[in-house]
């Protein structure tokens, strides 16, 4: 059982199963939003979120480009955004766990909380429409830059909030 809106962000960025990612980033964020954890709590964030053996990760300038009009070319389309989705559950809360030491406001982790099961409802849509494909998450290579910025950022409160919702994900 967990206590805290930390423990529910660990939650969260340790699971390595997409599925239950998604899936505890939008029950956790009920339980935030319906007043069940009241506390903010704290937690050491892990340096690498949890992740599922496959998609095998490759270098930015090594993914292979999306190209055709297959139901192979659609799902490796959104078999990309579903990585960055993936990403950004745990972004997400990797912003409520790491920097819960920072006196933010009750609404700082709100609006995060919010953006979490935001994300983690666009990774169910998508990982239904691309089974409804053939395919799964984790069939086609996908790269890391999401989290390596994140990780990049990780000491410094301003530079998450600059380099990796305003510049990364916007541009994604």
């Amino acid at each position: 059982m967990t206590d805290t809106l930390s423990d529910l962000a660990f939650a969260v960025l340790t699971a390595t199963d997409g599925d239950q990612k998604a899936r505890l980033s939008v029950e956790n964020a009920a339980r935030w939003q319906n007043a069940e954890i009241t506390q903010i709590g704290f937690a050491a964030a892990p340096d690498r979120p949890g992740r599922p053996e496959r998609p095998p990760l490759l270098a930015p300038a090594e993914m292979p480009r999306r190209r055709g009009v297959s139901d192979k070319a659609r799902a490796t389309l959104l078999h990309a955004v579903l990585h960055i989705e993936l990403n950004a559950i745990d972004l997400a809360w990797d912003m409520v766990l790491r920097f819960s030491d920072q006196g933010m406001p009750k609404a700082f982790f709100d609006d995060w909380v919010k953006v979490g099961a935001e994300e983690g409802k666009h990774f169910q849509l998508l990982q239904k429409r691309i089974r409804k494909l053939g395919f799964e998450y984790g069939d086609f290579p996908a790269h890391d830059g999401l989290w390596e910025a994140a990780f990049e950022t990780r000491n410094n409160f301003a530079a998450r909030l600059a380099i990796v919702p305003m510049v990364l994900e916007a541009r994604g």
